[in-house]
């Protein structure tokens, strides 16, 4: 996640029977079968821990990071591009420059769906130069990635047309989120009926929390961890400083989740969610040690689960 400088020093069905039980009702009138038919599949935490290890292994290679114009995200770009393409994706990458060094976008469309109602899902792939970025943001990446192979696996044919996005440059401003947003034209802009973001979602000290910009969005969040009986906060730490902004700037619904970066977890943050207050969320943060160590594996399991939930709900 790029903060400013003064930073860096199955739920849908039970949530469904839960408003039925309470005497609510369901706009569309969806049975307890249809909504159970229509559910994400479980995301498995050992394949999206399994992106991250060779994400890891990219960095320890490539001098211990995978940042912006240097050979490990090159390196992380190629690894994710060839999962994808494997597993029947249409990819292209978007290349462009920034502080005099070369960048990428990877972007994947699974084909078919209304391409005039284009749900998009995304993370930035770049580390920060002094670490291999695991938790920011190879764990939003990997979670993005595991739910696009989801979707595969699954043969899934949504009435929406579903794309992925990893996003390079993040780290110096959003640039690669920036550049895709801008060369975007107004008519392909207007056809993205949602943006999803990823950014830092396995804290070792995690959080919940959940972006407050699209009502319809952060309802699907909300709803999917009330299924599990998980409260959540509304994300203040990089309100708009991550790469939901430039699509959020130019007029398209957006949302996402985050479990917490440099700020301090207080005591009643970890009387609801655990974990150790008076302690970063991440403590690691745009360090050396942002490794495959840093991670929670609880908050990185149910993130998973939220972003495939979040984009099967959003595509029906």
């Amino acid at each position: 996640m790029k903060l400013p400088v003064s930073w860096r020093a199955s739920a849908a069905a039970t949530v469904a029977a839960a408003t039925l039980l309470t005497g609510g009702s369901i706009a569309g009138a969806a049975t307890p079968a249809d909504v159970e038919a229509a559910a994400a599949p479980d995301i498995p935490v050992a394949n999206v821990k399994a992106h991250l290890t060779q994400l890891q292994s990219i960095a320890t290679a490539n001098g211990g990071n995978r940042a912006h114009g240097r050979p490990g995200y090159k390196a992380s770009l190629d690894y994710v591009k060839a999962k994808l393409d494997a597993a029947g994706y249409t990819t292209s990458i978007q290349q462009f420059t920034a502080s005099g060094r070369t960048g990428y976008n990877l972007i994947a469309d699974w084909p078919g769906g209304d391409a005039n109602q284009v749900v998009m899902a995304g993370a930035h792939l770049d580390s920060v130069s002094s670490g291999p970025g695991i938790n920011d943001n190879g764990s939003g990446s990997a979670a993005v990635l595991e739910t696009a192979l989801a979707v595969s696996r699954a043969g899934y044919q949504p009435t929406k047309h579903l794309r992925f996005a990893w996003w390079g440059a993040e780290e110096l401003g959003l640039v690669g989120s920036r550049r895709y947003v801008n060369n975007l034209s107004s008519t392909d802009r207007a056809k993205i009926s949602g943006y999803l973001n990823f950014d830092m979602i396995g804290s070792p000290n995690p959080g919940y929390f959940v972006y407050d910009d699209d009502p319809a969005i952060e309802k699907t969040f909300k709803d999917y961890y009330a299924g599990l009986g998980v409260p959540t906060e509304i994300e203040t730490e990089g309100d708009g400083r991550s790469d939901h902004a430039p699509f959020k700037s130019a007029g398209v619904p957006v949302g996402g989740l985050f479990t917490g970066a440099s700020r301090t977890k207080t005591a009643a943050q970890a009387a609801k969610w655990g974990g150790t207050s008076g302690q970063s969320f991440d403590r690691c943060y745009h360090s050396s040690c942002d490794t495959t160590s840093n991670i929670n594996d609880t908050a990185l399991d149910r993130n998973s689960d939220a972003v495939a939930h979040a984009v099967w709900e959003l595509s029906e």
